[in-house]
């Protein structure tokens, strides 16, 4: 935005398809490149306001609204504090039309960009498509997942999406691959999460009655001798609920580096899987405009095939010597 490099301040008019959006989200999108530290930080000194009062960063827009940025200096990053680039983002669009669109996102790519992460896929749509003037990311997907991606391209979709999202109206399901041998056919996971920070700083979820209450529905889709491939609905959508529901359990996703079994993941990795194996493979949602039933799926990606083909062979060639 241009004015921003100028020693005054500028005022903007909030559109219709920004209503009700809160005021740090429409920060980051009006303030590209600058960092959501800042704009907390300009939030939190009052020098952002919204017809001319201080605002907190949950406060959420009206059509008509006027809202004052201050002019702002970035200097170019220098090579110690540059961010790390973001993969060029390969679009496979599984889904679009005027209020939606629909991505297969490719594992290893966060979903906005944040502390170390220069372009997340939400930035990278946006400058792949400058003529949008509202795209928002309709729910999360963990940088490690691959899989089925909704954005909003109006705010009335992403209104419809989020209702039905905290309604409980959207049913999603991802493949995981775990370690051990799972012996039901279908089993409910029932365990209150909470969040917390570690040391470093890093954001954790563990189980703990006094959490918030969140549930997964696993079922059993083939049984190895060492690995099992499930398929696990979320019937609430907590941070991190499948991993570590299935790790609480005794059952860690493969390539999990944050609840897996670290050994293993070494292991997998020599034996081709440098990755989580979990995969957002399906997602059954209302149409945001016209209420028609969408069922948007995402095949395994290549690398998850190949590495279940590799153990196909293996089960295939122990069964060939017993």
């Amino acid at each position: 935005m241009k004015g921003l490099s100028k020693d005054s301040a500028t005022w903007h008019e909030v559109e219709a398809e920004r209503a009700g959006q809160r005021i740090d989200n429409y920060l980051t999108t009006r303030l590209k490149g600058v960092p959501k530290s800042h704009i907390y930080r300009i939030l939190r000194s009052g020098e952002v306001r919204v017809n001319s009062r201080r605002v907190g960063p949950d406060y959420r827009l009206e059509e008509g609204d006027r809202v004052r940025l201050p002019p702002l200096r970035t200097a170019p990053p220098t090579a110690a504090k540059r961010q790390a680039p973001a993969p060029r983002l390969r679009l496979d669009v599984l889904y679009e039309d005027e209020v939606l669109l629909v991505i297969n996102k490719p594992a290893g790519v966060a979903v906005h960009g944040g502390s170390g992460i220069g372009l997340g896929v939400v930035e990278q749509l946006r400058l792949a498509q400058p003529q949008a003037r509202f795209l928002e990311l309709a729910h999360r997907l963990d940088r490690g997942t691959s899989g089925v991606l909704m954005l909003a391209k109006r705010r009335s979709a992403l209104l419809s999406l989020h209702r039905q999202l905290r309604e409980g109206r959207v049913q999603k399901f991802y493949a995981a691959l775990v370690k051990g041998r799972w012996r039901d056919k279908q089993r409910s996971v029932r365990l209150a999460l909470e969040k917390h920070l570690v040391a470093s700083g890093e954001r954790r979820v563990s189980v703990n009655r006094e959490g918030l209450p969140a549930h997964t529905v696993c079922r059993l889709r083939r049984a190895y001798s060492r690995y099992s491939l499930l398929e696990a609905e979320l019937k609430t959508g907590r941070t991190h609920q499948i991993r570590v529901h299935l790790a609480h359990i005794g059952f860690p996703i493969a390539g999990d580096d944050k609840y897996g079994d670290f050994k293993l993941n070494k292991e997998l990795a020599r034996q081709g899987l440098k990755r989580m194996f979990l995969h957002a493979s399906k997602t059954v949602v209302a149409h945001p405009q016209s209420g028609a039933e969408l069922v948007l799926e995402s095949p395994l990606p290549p690398d998850l095939k190949a590495f279940v083909a590799a153990l196909e062979a293996e089960e295939a060639d122990r069964a060939k010597g017993s």
